[in-house]
């Protein structure tokens, strides 16, 4: 489609120029409000001409009335003029001709662009807090993360992975008096990070207490939890002993979900690994007279810029988390050369990100504007916010452990025989949950109800795996149609190439929005348009022998889209169901 639109573009640029030679446009412009009409019977693609009246001085009517001659090239079929409108319709014939050989002979790479080639990317997400469990609340930073980080490897950027593990703070030092008073290393051993969140409940629960049953809170536990992690701070053998054994059993519990979702890190430096790094960003907001003293604590004042002051040093001199992101994108920078640094977070932040990044440009740093902050809306259960310390939480092991089962067991059902059942009920399980989320914006609010989440009904994960397995079972059973000329003879068929052509212009945008939805909406796209060709037109069964051979390799250019655009979402190719 994005060649197809710079050949119109061209066209519609040369009837300006006939019409307004001094006209200031490009094709660049024409083809940014190039439109897709609401309806089919308004074509393919609509021009709307009113954006150039003030150009060439004419009513949009007229414009399109001289410009509907202009646009005669072989992808175009059919113009229109209607209302002020330019009504384009695609060329069957071009799409057999040009479109469809393209996909079949670029296979994997159809769709890639190469405006990222010689750039580098570094994009931190997913970075739960260690100790804490690996919830719903993760999925969004984990899932939108990671399909930008495959976008942008499919755009051409040398991507940098990094989990910038929660593995520092006072959490430590409450997680350290928890286990010491009720904790046992047998226990944690049996029970890893589940027991780990038990002991982290229990003692913020006792911290605040419960003032409607007559619980006062334990003001000399906080206090001791404090004490604690200023002993880690201070490199107590003891306490950095703790800590890291807390680390290491976080870390294998998080890589078993990692795996099943196929996600892989170049880096798990967190939080801790910057300690030593920020006071000499300390120093240089000192030096550059950017600190000033407020109640004690060190900030640096951001009114000016209608934001209240980014707070970097406690009353008692220890460090804040606008800090130790600010030690970390130096860092990043002199170590990565990135062209752009992702940060994938909660909307809740987004005051938080705006303040350091207004802080690193305040510093003199040239490449603050190459930070970027990806946020996305915020997950309740059933309507309650999600808080780890209440144990009001769903852990995605559960998740995942439910899906999977409700799979499997319409496997057994449908297909007892199916090869390699577990892998596949856990493909499709996973999937559906990873799917559920990524099909939504990234900004709106989700209220995660399980029996949603796990439907397996309309436009799900599930029917877009089966769609694809459908599309591999045609092809199993085709034989040879390698070769075959390709002919458009029904309305579906043209319609399917129309939907695949769009993939490289959707990564283009899923890229340019940081929205990997639009991927998602467009995998249901294909889905919807191969299975009503899958219906409406005989593939095996086609009488004529050129027409079989023909649909046989609009089903292969099915199954490249539909498997790349898998690949961008992190949702497993399963040629079986």
């Amino acid at each position: 489609m994005q060649t197809m639109k710079k050949m119109i573009a061209e066209k519609i640029l040369g009837g300006v120029k006939e019409i307004n030679p001094a006209a200031e446009l490009t094709a660049e412009e024409i083809v940014s409000m190039l439109e897709y009409p609401p309806t089919l019977d308004m074509g393919d693609l609509a021009f709307p001409c009113f954006k150039l009246s003030r150009t060439l001085r004419r009513a949009p009517v007229q414009i399109a009335a001289a410009l509907a001659d202009c646009v005669k090239c072989e992808c175009i079929s059919k113009v229109e003029s209607v209302s002020g409108y330019l009504n384009l319709t695609i060329s069957p014939a071009y799409l057999a001709n040009n479109v469809l050989p393209e996909i079949l002979e670029k296979k994997e790479k159809y769709g890639a662009q190469t405006f990222g080639a010689g750039k580098k990317v570094v994009l931190d997400y997913s970075s739960p807090n260690v100790a804490k469990p690996f919830h719903i609340g993760h999925l969004g930073t984990t899932v939108i993360g990671h399909s930008l980080r495959r976008l942008h490897e499919f755009a051409g950027y040398d991507c940098f992975g990094i989990n910038y593990l929660g593995d520092w703070g006072t959490q430590f030092g409450k997680l350290i008096v928890a286990y010491r008073k009720w904790g046992s290393r047998e226990a944690v051993e049996e029970g890893g990070i589940d027991k780990l969140v038990e002991l982290y409940v229990r003692i913020n629960n006792a911290i605040k207490g419960d003032e409607a049953n007559g619980i006062p809170a334990d003001n000399a536990l906080a206090e001791e939890s404090r004490a604690e992690f200023h002993k880690l701070e201070m490199g107590d053998e003891e306490n950095i002993a703790l800590w890291k054994w807390f680390v290491a059993i976080s870390l294998e519990e998080y890589n078993k979900t990692y795996k099943q979702l196929g996600i892989e890190f170049d880096s798990y430096n967190g939080e801790s690994f910057y300690t030593d790094k920020m006071p000499a960003q300390v120093e240089k907001l000192r030096e550059q007279n950017l600190l000033k003293l407020d109640d004690g604590a060190s900030i640096v004042d951001l009114s000016e810029y209608n934001m209240p002051p980014c707070l970097i040093l406690k009353r008692d001199g220890s460090t804040l988390y606008p800090t130790r992101d600010i030690a970390a994108a130096v860092y990043r920078k002199e170590n990565y050369h990135f062209d752009k640094c992702i940060y994938v977070t909660s909307a809740q932040q987004c005051l938080h990100f705006a303040q350091w990044f207004k802080v690193v440009e305040m510093m003199g740093y040239p490449w603050y504007d190459e930070l970027v902050h990806v946020p996305y809306g915020t997950v309740s259960l059933n309507g309650e916010k999600l808080a780890t310390r209440t144990g009001n939480v769903v852990l995605l092991k559960d998740l995942f452990r439910l899906a999977i089962e409700k799979v499997s067991g319409i496997i057994d059902e449908k297909t007892p025989d199916l090869e390699n059942k577990a892998e596949v009920a856990e493909a499709v399980g996973v999937g559906a949950i990873v799917f559920y989320y990524l099909t939504n914006n990234r900004m709106k609010d989700i209220n995660f109800v399980m029996e949603e989440a796990l439907s397996f009904d309309g436009n799900t994960g599930p029917y877009v795996q089966y769609t694809y397995a459908r599309a591999c079972s045609v092809l199993s059973r085709a034989g040879e149609a390698a070769n075959a000329p390709i002919t458009v003879t029904t309305d579906e068929e043209a319609a399917l190439l129309k939907t695949l052509c769009r993939f490289g212009e959707r990564v283009c945008s899923a890229i340019a929005d940081y929205e990997p939805s639009h991927i998602t909406r467009f995998i249901l796209d294909i889905a919807t348009a191969f299975n009503r060709f899958y219906h409406n037109c005989p593939i095996l069964t086609a009488e004529d022998e050129a027409v079989r051979a023909s649909r046989i390799r609009m089903t292969e250019a099915t199954k490249i889209v539909l498997g790349n655009a898998f690949d961008l979402i992190c949702l497993k190719k399963t040629e079986k169901i």
